[in-house]
């Protein structure tokens, strides 16, 4: 039996502090609480190990999503297999809960040709790096999932930048009026690259902005991992019982840079941000756990260590890729390429050394 609690703000939450907030529960069994935590710790060592990365020269820019996991792995948890996910460039490593190889999500990154996938395997369509134009995607494959007959969710995942483009506002409108079944999931870490969110709308929430499109929307700490999934797994009983789309709002603060490019010194507020860490999503799941005794050290260690070797076995098998052919870069641009083209090509393969 589920038990949400409300917290400061209207943000439904489940988990508490150990003293003066008391935590609720959902209905998962010890072993789906420990599947949720290892989803967790992935996807923080993905990050982690990536900005790493970076740092030694052997991606370029990276967009950190560090404290970000709960709102990641909550909502893709309330998924069936099925359900299909569109992500932005902050969710890039979310197809590792689905199983998608490490290597190709690190070879994305490194603009190797490695890094695409087939979405029909695994249910992750390809990151979207222009803000809120895979919206209306997401709307129009759950739209004509339901027309095919199939009971799919599609959720689109974007930050709160996203609500200020027009592609958000044409697939919202979409979704609402074709009654989709659709998860408009918006990651509001306050911040699109340094515009305050403050400074995007006049509405006091961005779940108000549901109601104009004739859609619930739901407000949620999205620090709080179980209130993420108890929050999805509504929306997506909605989804599929014919009801249509839902607006997710996960509130929390960006305590990491927007990208390995930015220095959010000049902007952002940093004893924020410290707060924000020390109360970061996957500690805070970590302890709920140890207080029911359903996680221990040694599966701490162990789940972690797990994490370490799924990354450096796919750093390794990604730096093996043979370097990509830049011809590819020309051949599926036009049915009928230009002779510039040609010209192009045997220029880049010069500066390449090719």
């Amino acid at each position: 039996m589920s038990k949400v609690l409300p917290a400061e703000g209207g943000l439904r939450r489940v988990i508490g502090d150990g003293h003066e907030l008391p935590d609720g529960e959902v209905d998962l069994t010890p072993e789906q609480h420990l599947d949720l935590y290892r989803d967790l710790v992935l996807l923080r060592t993905y990050d982690e190990r990536s900005v790493v990365y970076h740092r030694q020269g052997r991606i370029g820019t990276y967009a950190i999503f560090w404290n970000h996991e709960a709102m990641q792995a909550g909502s893709a948890f309330a998924l069936e297999e099925r359900d299909w996910i569109f992500p932005s460039y902050r969710e890039s490593a979310i197809g590792l809960l689905r199983g998608l190889p490490a290597s190709t999500v690190l070879s994305w990154w490194r603009g190797h040709p490695a890094g695409w996938w087939n979405p029909e395997k695994w249910g992750v369509a390809s990151i979207c790096v222009p803000i809120a134009t895979h919206v209306p995607h997401a709307v129009g494959f759950a739209w004509g999932s339901r027309l095919k007959g199939d009971d799919r969710v599609a959720i689109a995942y974007f930050g709160d930048g996203a609500t200020s483009e027009g592609a958000f506002h044409e697939g919202a409108t979409f979704a609402g009026v074709f009654n989709a079944p659709a998860i408009l999931f918006c990651n509001n870490n306050q911040w699109a690259i340094s515009t305050p969110v403050s400074a995007q709308t006049a509405a006091a929430t961005l779940a108000d902005k549901a109601i104009g499109y004739g859609m619930p929307g739901v407000r949620v700490d999205g620090g709080d991992v179980l209130a993420v999934y108890e929050a999805t797994r509504e929306a997506v009983a909605r989804a599929r019982g014919g009801d249509g789309p839902t607006f997710i709002e996960a509130v929390t603060y960006r305590a990491a840079p927007h990208a390995t490019a930015d220095d959010p010194s000049i902007y952002i507020d940093e004893e924020r941000v410290e707060e924000e860490r020390e109360n970061e999503c996957v500690g805070r799941y970590e302890r709920y756990l140890k207080r029911f005794d359903l996680l221990t050290d040694a599966q701490v260690e162990e789940i972690r260590a797990e994490g370490l070797e799924l990354m450096r076995a796919g750093i390794a098998e990604a730096e093996a890729e043979p370097p990509a052919d830049p011809g590819l870069v020309f051949e599926h641009a036009f049915a009928d390429p230009p002779a510039s083209f040609r010209d192009d090509l045997a220029e880049l393969r010069r500066i390449l050394g090719g």
